[in-house]
C-alpha cells in the first residue's frame, strides 16, 4: 500500500460543510480530490498564474473594504503593496512555480496593469450600498447533504435588487460557453443569499479581469435559473454520494494534469 496515494486507507471526508472548490475540484477529478480533501496532502508547489489571482483577489478585497469603511478608493500603490503582501505569503507557504515565458517581473507588469485597469472600470465604484465583502455564508441546502459553504466576494444592495458578484482572474475574455459552465456557482451563492435576505430580487454577475497586455474588465451576468438551481443541487447529492461512497478514480486531461501538484501521488497510487 502506498501510504499517501492509496484510497485503501478507507480515510473518509472530515468536514461539515462542502464548497464550490470542493464540488469543482471533484467534477475535474476525483482522485485529486482526494489528495486534497480527504488525504489532506500538502500541495508541494503552486503556480504562478494561480498566485497571480489571489494575489489580485486580495487587493480588490482591500479596496472594498476601504470603501465598506466609508474611505475613499485607495489609490494604485496601497492596491499593489496588498498584492505583493498576499504573494510573499504564498511564496513563503510553498515553492511558486513559474510557467513558460513568466517570471516576477513579468508577474508585476501583470499585476500592475490589472489593477490600473480595475481601478479605471466601473467596477471599482458600484451602483449600490455594499452590504458585505468576502464574507462567509453556510447553510443547509439540501437535506441529508453538509451545509454549502459559499465565499461572497462582493454583496451589493440597490434598493429592491441585491447583486451577488464573484471576481475572476482569466487568461482571455469569458466565452458564453465559459460563462454558463461557471454559473452555477453564483446560482447556488444566490440560494445561500435569498436564505438571509428574502424577498428582494437577485442579480448574479461575475467580473472577469483578463491578464493580458491590454487588461479587459468584463462584467457577465448569470440569469437566476430555478431549473438549473435545481440541477446544481442534484449536483451536489451525486458528488456527495460519490464521496461517502469512496468512489475515487484519476480523470486524465492534458490540460490540468501538467500543471497538477499531485502527479507524484497520482503515478503512485495502486489503482484500488
Amino acid at each position: 500500500m502506498i501510504a499517501d496515494a492509496s484510497p485503501a486507507e478507507k480515510r473518509v471526508f472530515q468536514r461539515d460543510y462542502i464548497s464550490w472548490s470542493a464540488i469543482s475540484t471533484y467534477q475535474q477529478c476525483p482522485l485529486r480530490f482526494y489528495f486534497r480533501y480527504v488525504a489532506g496532502l500538502e500541495e508541494p508547489f503552486v503556480s504562478a498564474s494561480l498566485v497571480l489571482g489571489g494575489a489580485i483577489h486580495k487587493a480588490i478585497e482591500f479596496h472594498f473594504n476601504q470603501l465598506l469603511a466609508g474611505q475613499p478608493a485607495p489609490e494604485q500603490d496601497l492596491l499593489l503593496a496588498e498584492f505583493w503582501e498576499e504573494w510573499h505569503q504564498r511564496a513563503d507557504a510553498t515553492e511558486i512555480r513559474f510557467g513558460k515565458n513568466e517570471n516576477l517581473d513579468v508577474i508585476s507588469r501583470t499585476a500592475d496593469r490589472m489593477l490600473v485597469a480595475f481601478r479605471k472600470s466601473e467596477n471599482a465604484c458600484p451602483g449600490g450600498d455594499i452590504l458585505s465583502v468576502e464574507e462567509e455564508i453556510r447553510e443547509q441546502l439540501v437535506p441529508g447533504l453538509p451545509e454549502v459553504l459559499g465565499r461572497l466576494d462582493l454583496l451589493v444592495d440597490a434598493g429592491d435588487t441585491l447583486t451577488v458578484i464573484d471576481f475572476k482572474t482569466s487568461r482571455s475574455r469569458w466565452s458564453r460557453e465559459q460563462a454558463a459552465q461557471a454559473g452555477d456557482q453564483l446560482r447556488l451563492y444566490s440560494e445561500l443569499v435569498r436564505g438571509l435576505i428574502p424577498g428582494k430580487r437577485m442579480r448574479l454577475q461575475f467580473v472577469v479581469l483578463t491578464k493580458g497586455a491590454k487588461p479587459a474588465v468584463d462584467q457577465v451576468s448569470v440569469s437566476v435559473d430555478s431549473q438549473r438551481i435545481q440541477r446544481t443541487k442534484r449536483l451536489l447529492q451525486s458528488v456527495w454520494q460519490a464521496v461517502k461512497a469512496q468512489h475515487f478514480f484519476p480523470s486524465p486531461s492534458p490540460m490540468s494534469c501538467p500543471a497538477c501538484p499531485f502527479r507524484g501521488p497520482c503515478s503512485r497510487w495502486p489503482g484500488n
